[in-house]
């Protein structure tokens, strides 16, 4: 069973930067996919970013340009840079896992929380 560890989250202020890690316990290099979701109250989850094997990343528009998404395979992680944090970014942050049959995990989740 895959396990992950998130780390990164907290309180920051308008403006300011977090980043969040994800470890694996299961290679990311053999992942289809690898991605970041959040899920605000009342809200639906939705994609932050995610990453290929290829090396090819995708940011949601309401992101972009602020958030980038990165990993290390030689350590099983990945990592969700946030910078210019928004109240509107505050939320619970998800890692997610995609093989290539088709299969997903999904972390327990980091809270980030922006506010003055």
């Amino acid at each position: 069973q895959v396990q992950f560890v998130e780390s990164g989250g907290g309180l920051v202020q308008p403006g300011g930067s977090l980043r969040l890690s994800c470890a694996v316990s299961r290679s990311i290099r053999s992942a289809y996919a690898m991605g970041w979701y959040r899920q605000a109250p009342g809200k639906q989850r939705e994609l932050a970013a995610r990453i290929t094997s290829g090396d090819s990343t995708n940011v949601a528009d309401s992101v972009k340009g602020r958030f980038s998404i990165s990993r290390d395979n030689a350590k099983n992680t990945v990592y969700l840079q946030m910078n210019s944090l928004k109240p509107e970014d505050s939320a619970v942050y998800y890692c997610r896992r995609v093989s290539y049959s088709g299969s997903e995990t999904w972390g327990q989740g980091t809270q980030v929380t922006v506010s003055s």
